[in-house]
């Protein structure tokens, strides 16, 4: 029982660590880049709203 508990802890104190270095690297790159970022979001935005009118109107 005990094993399988700090195995638990271990794999979520993981994911806490690479969450926060993830939001450091995040948060840096977007107070550099911030009219790329703009730009990007944009991009990335629309794509996904094509995405979805294509698999709505698949059905």
């Amino acid at each position: 029982m005990t094993k399988g508990v700090m195995g638990f802890v271990k794999g979520a104190g993981m994911g806490i660590a690479v969450g926060c270095i993830a939001g450091a690297v995040g948060n840096m790159y977007m107070h550099s880049n911030k009219k790329g970022l703009k730009k990007n979001v944009g991009k990335a935005l629309r794509n996904v709203g094509d995405f979805m009118d294509n698999v709505t109107n698949m059905f």
